[in-house]
């Protein structure tokens, strides 16, 4: 192996066994690519978003370079679902079968790969945004994965995301849909009177104007945030979500502050509690350990439909250090064994790996 290509991997990581040489293009945002060759699959750095001529021809050297240098040939290649990726149309236009892995699944058998994890997981998959098979927006997901296949068990409940993608980093916007889904919609244009996109917010939500709806987790801490007046406009994405994770320094549950019906875990009280909330650190920490309280027993309630008791933490939610501390010892009360990410990013850095394992497990 050259000198250039080991500079240009950031970590290999042993798998479960060895299986067929692979290749995984990894997503848009914070790209990495993943081959794999017996029982090791090579991580590269990340190249950054694929928006960028910088970062696909990082991305496009790193295929070749590693490929080559690692001797293999691969039999298949994984992509994300979203078909206007630079990495997918990339590997689309190989001369190889090309399987698209959903984005949600790939984080869940990440975490999975690197702690070794052969058999079946429940996988809770928390982020701002991935394509679900329907072109849904997802983000809050609770999956049933096993091999090479999942099954969606639950979801968020979703919530509208006024002006598609500009929520992301105006969390007044999800605020704004949350006082809306409370019924309080008419709070809206008088709690943001500085943006005058707060006027039209109302309308825009009750003609479903511009405003797709999603599961998205990310999206519920912006919600949060939005509400608690923390960064209502944000100078980038998860801005306001780590401001709030600042702020939280004793987690309390509120115990009636969340539903869960048929897999689906609906935040609605907490909402409500947290949009007539004076305190900006007392909403943090309601708002933290209600989540956290909440998604053990999601998960609970999962480990009941599937029998299976090993929970994945994946996406880029976990990064929440305040979140992982609370979650991760409810999960152990209940009997379930929680993974979580190690040398590959719990994010979208760690998503090529996820897209390689469930790739290498397909039959030919």
């Amino acid at each position: 192996m050259s000198i250039r290509v080991i500079a240009m991997i950031a970590a290999a990581i042993p798998l479960p066994r060895a299986v067929p040489p692979v290749l995984a293009v990894g997503a848009f945002l914070k790209n990495t690519v993943c081959v794999t060759r017996g029982d090791i699959a090579y991580l590269s750095p990340v190249h950054g978003d694929l928006g960028t001529p910088e970062a696909i021809a990082a991305f496009e050297d790193s295929v070749e370079s590693m490929v080559t240098a690692l001797a293999i040939r691969p039999i298949r290649v994984a992509h994300d679902l979203h078909p206007d990726f630079h990495s997918t149309r990339f590997a689309q236009g190989l001369d190889l079968p090309a399987v698209p892995v959903q984005h949600h699944h790939a984080h869940a058998a990440a975490v999975a790969a690197e702690h070794g994890h052969d058999g079946p997981v429940i996988g809770l998959s928390l982020d701002g945004f991935g394509l679900g098979p329907g072109n849904q927006s997802w983000g809050g997901e609770l999956l049933y994965c096993q091999g090479a296949g999942y099954r969606r068990l639950g979801h968020l409940a979703t919530l509208a995301q006024p002006g598609g993608d500009v929520a992301a980093r105006e969390p007044w916007r999800m605020a704004g849909a949350a006082l809306h889904k409370l019924g309080r919609g008419a709070e809206i244009a008088g709690r943001w009177p500085n943006y005058p996109a707060a006027q039209r917010l109302g309308l825009m939500l009750d003609k479903g104007l511009n405003a797709p709806m999603t599961s998205s987790a990310g999206r519920l801490f912006d919600a949060a945030c939005g509400l608690l007046g923390i960064h209502p406009l944000a100078e980038f994405e998860g801005q306001a979500p780590m401001a709030l994770e600042a702020l939280a320094d004793a987690p309390e549950t509120m115990a009636d502050g969340w539903t869960l019906k048929d897999g689906t875990l609906d935040f609605v009280p907490l909402l409500d509690a947290l949009a007539s909330c004076p305190d900006a650190r007392h909403g943090a920490n309601l708002f933290h350990g209600t989540l956290a309280t909440a998604l053990a027993q999601w998960c609970g309630w999962a480990r009941d439909e599937t029998g299976c008791r090993t929970v994945t933490l994946g996406g880029g939610c976990f990064f929440n250090k305040v979140l992982c501390r609370q979650l991760v010892p409810l999960l152990e009360r209940l009997g379930v064994v929680p993974l979580t990410a190690l040398k590959a990013s719990p994010g979208d850095p760690g998503l090529s790996l996820g897209q390689a394992w469930i790739a290498s497990q397909m039959e030919n």
